[in-house]
């Protein structure tokens, strides 16, 4: 092995743990052979994440704030927040394998803390926005817990991002591309906005 000397060492690992992450699942996720695929030391991984849990936390905040620029991208429609959620699971599959499980990241890590903490504000900027143009509740605050509708389109937009990648989607509904299977998205998800 050669020592590792350009300064993207940190985010090379990012994106080559994304994508076994993607490929093999959390669980097939060795921070050996992303050293070696990286030419690097065994130990230089560690050096910037700690262990294999520090490393997925570091995966799972980074896709926080990337799915937190999406849904903020997406603006006050409600409609089209759930479809770029669905549109980020397909884009970032190993992100979106290890954001929501618990039990695979440090929770506490502040920098996995106020990734989700920022998306989950633009879920809430999307839900306040959508509250307002329904006339369904009352103005949100930060800490509010998400209203009924926002979390059935959440987890609408959710299980829909799994279907997906799962192939179970397709199977179902015939869409394959990913622009079939966001147009599917898009209908699913319009059945829950009021007409």
């Amino acid at each position: 092995m050669k020592a590792y000397h350009h300064g993207n060492l940190r985010e090379d690992v990012l994106a080559a743990a994304a994508e076994a992450v993607a490929s093999r699942g959390p669980e097939g996720l060795s921070l050996r052979e992303l050293a070696r695929g990286l030419g690097v030391t065994h130990t230089a991984p560690r050096h910037h994440f700690g262990d294999k849990k520090g490393l997925l936390t570091a995966l799972a905040a980074q896709g926080y704030r990337l799915l937190a620029g999406r849904l903020a991208a997406a603006g006050d429609d409600f409609l089209e927040a759930g479809v770029a959620y669905v549109r980020f699971a397909l884009d970032h599959p190993g992100h979106f394998a290890v954001m929501f499980r618990p039990d695979l990241v440090h929770g506490d890590d502040a920098d996995l803390v106020a990734a989700r903490t920022r998306a989950r504000q633009a879920l809430l900027a999307g839900a306040e926005a959508h509250a307002r143009a329904t006339g369904r509740s009352p103005s949100l605050t930060a800490d509010a817990l998400l209203p009924p509708y926002a979390l059935l389109a959440w987890s609408a937009a959710h299980g829909l991002a799994h279907l997906a990648l799962a192939g179970a989607l397709g199977a179902m509904t015939q869409a394959r591309s990913p622009e079939e299977i966001k147009a599917v998205a898009r209908a699913s998800l319009e059945q829950l906005a009021p007409a």
